[in-house]
């Protein structure tokens, strides 16, 4: 059976089509009480690594607080990319994704291989996503974004973290449907 790593998977929305296709997934998140800085490498071959490292300190909506923040935040939010890059190297899967919202990522890691908005993959919304990494980039299938930026209209509340950040079910399919 396939193994598909989801590190910082949050919900396991981006891998959840390799779930549904009969792969092992194994999601890796500290809310779950998991921090990738720690996983080690895996006996088993792992066929593909789905990484989505928290952008709280990382996207561009946030850049009005980084200097309060300061570079500790940076760096915590640095290590967690860090690590997941380490994890991809160290596994040499057949295919691996670094996903993040526009932001100062590009500084560190260069230009992403591709970018995306919810609505090139038929989900009716914007938000510009990166990613990096050794994939196949899946074919849009574009709709109109009648949603506008919906992200940004969400109440604030304990969950609208995770609200924002679930990958985009489209996005996910197309993924999985090129990457398997």
């Amino acid at each position: 059976m396939m193994l598909i790593w989801d590190l910082c998977g949050g919900s396991g929305a981006w891998s959840q089509p390799y779930r549904d296709a009969g792969y092992c997934v194994e999601v890796y998140d500290l809310t779950r009480g998991q921090d990738v800085r720690l996983l080690q490498r895996a006996r088993a071959g792992v066929w593909g690594i789905l990484a989505a490292p928290d952008c709280t300190h990382l996207a561009g909506s946030g850049a009005r607080w980084w200097a309060a923040k300061g570079d500790g935040a940076l760096l915590e939010a640095l290590s967690l990319v860090d690590a997941c890059i380490r994890i991809a190297w160290v596994q040499q899967p057949k295919f691996w994704a670094l996903e993040n919202p526009v932001g100062r990522l590009r500084r560190y890691l260069g230009p992403p291989r591709m970018a995306f908005h919810p609505a090139d993959y038929g989900d009716p919304y914007t938000k510009r996503t990166l990613l990096w990494g050794q994939f196949i980039p899946p074919p849009m299938t574009r709709v109109e974004a009648t949603e506008g930026s919906k992200t940004h209209r969400y109440s604030p509340g304990p969950d609208r973290k995770a609200q924002r950040s679930l990958t985009p079910p489209g996005f996910a399919r197309a993924f999985f449907e090129a990457n398997q």
